[in-house]
């Protein structure tokens, strides 16, 4: 299995987002499996002709968020992203939730604030 990874030096996207984008909706949509090891940093830099610095980039921002691992000298691999992503989301949502009743809004409010936040970002 390949990556298959294309950037696009013409696109309003940073090459290292295009290439984080591009890694977790295929680990999301299970294209990569769980498990499986990515390229080296210099090597997929290498074979996508981008600097060192630009994949390692990408992979610091998916291991942020749980899309991958990096297991020392043994590789960076695909992590179990669902399991990482509910788990961020839900932190998320109780900071705001918590937030929000600091500052006295009500359940409505709160709720209606996520819903417009939600569909800006999603479209309707």
């Amino acid at each position: 299995m390949t990556l298959k990874i294309v950037i696009d030096q013409e696109a309003a996207s940073a090459p290292y987002e295009q290439l984080r984008a591009q890694i977790a909706e295929r680990a999301r949509a299970g294209v990569l499996p769980v498990g499986y090891k990515l390229p080296t940093v210099r090597g997929l830099a290498e074979e996508l002709g981008l600097a060192a610095n630009t994949v390692a980039k990408a992979y610091r921002a998916l291991e942020a968020d749980g899309v991958i691992e990096t297991r020392g000298r043994n590789g960076t691999f695909v992590a179990a992203a669902g399991d990482a992503a509910e788990r961020r989301a839900a932190a998320a949502a109780r900071t705001y939730a918590e937030e929000v009743r600091r500052l006295g809004l009500s359940r409505d409010a709160a709720q209606a604030a996520v819903s417009d936040a939600v569909r800006a970002v999603y479209g309707d």
